[in-house]
């Protein structure tokens, strides 16, 4: 609205002429001057200057809304929207129906843990035709540390859709709706970010998958062991839903947070825009004992139980700090437990 034509405003014909003739022709140009300023550049009087102002103003700001109006908005965009369903019966009941359109949702556990192939199979998901429950659609995969594995990805297919997987062709046909992206920078992401929000409706892009976060901005790599997807896992998803709350503090400068800043502001513009679900990996970090943020996934002394958080001897937290904690709506704390 800021770029709207004073000529197209209704404005009289005389005032309009004069902006005009003074090259001030959009709102943005008459409202970035004061008054004083608008009446010697028009040479016209208060009234005329202060009446044509107030009627841009009127024009071209958003109109007010209540507290009310903009949560009924909320729900309605979130039950447009619709989820992802994981085919984890608990999970999808504890997301409301699966991993949400439209949100940034970040998957959090200790190396080996299942990150990666959690991601490869919502990945299937996404690309399965409708009529088996997927969303028909291409995903994005950015592979920062290099183990997306497309051998990994059939045999996942195969284990859990083989009714699909065993017909001809249908396995190329869902690995060619992946395409899989490997930054090595956090500059060349950047650049990868800017081309996705152009080809995302090209596409029928249907699910980004970004793994790791962590890995692109602080530089550092961990391995992931492979797991076994099938019913014995031992591996278990423990579901933290936070709403702009996060209780860890990542002492990683000014520098790096900042520069995370406005890959957080896009990637939040890409899920809204879109409105597809957005899945990123994030590593873990070891914290003091003192510190009061802890996991399933803390170190404990053999005799104590969870339920004296306070004794642990260290634990693990979640990186890339509390800036990028406020921009996850959902975070997803994966652990594993003997037995």
């Amino acid at each position: 609205m800021a770029n709207k034509l004073i000529s197209e405003m209704g404005l009289p014909t005389s005032i309009t002429n004069i902006f005009a003739a003074r090259n001030v022709t959009t709102a943005k140009e008459a409202l970035s001057l004061t008054e004083f300023e608008l009446m010697e550049l028009l040479d016209v009087g208060m009234a005329k200057v202060t009446s044509a102002v107030a009627h841009i103003s009127e024009i071209v700001s958003p109109p007010a809304q209540t507290a009310l109006s903009l949560m009924e908005q909320r729900i309605q965009n979130e039950y447009m929207a619709g989820h992802l369903p994981t085919r984890l019966k608990g999970l999808d009941e504890a997301l409301g129906g699966g991993i949400p359109f439209g949100v940034l949702t970040e998957l959090v556990g200790p190396p080996g843990i299942g990150k990666t192939q959690f991601c490869l199979k919502l990945s299937l998901l996404a690309s399965l035709p409708a009529c088996y429950g997927g969303l028909d659609g291409h995903v994005i995969y950015i592979d920062a540390e290099s183990k997306f594995s497309s051998r990994r990805m059939i045999e996942i297919g195969t284990m859990s859709f083989p009714e699909i997987f065993h017909m001809e062709g249908m396995a190329k046909e869902m690995a060619g709706r992946i395409l899989v992206l490997r930054p090595t920078s956090l500059s060349e992401f950047t650049e990868s970010l800017q081309k996705i929000k152009i080809s995302l409706l090209q596409h029928h892009v249907k699910l980004l998958v970004i793994d790791s976060m962590a890995a692109l901005v602080t530089g550092f790599s961990v391995t992931i062991v492979a797991c076994s997807v099938s019913t014995s896992l031992t591996a278990h998803i423990v579901v933290s839903i936070f709403l702009g709350i996060n209780l860890v503090e990542y002492d990683q400068g000014p520098t790096r947070q900042h520069s995370l800043g406005w890959h957080i502001s896009f990637m939040k513009s890409i899920a809204e825009f879109s409105r597809i679900p957005i899945v990123v990996t994030n590593q873990v970090r070891s914290q003091s004992h003192d510190k009061t943020s802890q996991y399933f996934f803390q170190v404990q002394s053999r005799d104590e139980t969870v339920d004296d958080p306070t004794r642990f001897d260290s634990h693990l937290v979640a990186a890339l700090g509390i800036h990028w904690a406020h921009a996850v709506t959902i975070r997803l704390v994966l652990e594993a437990k003997a037995g």
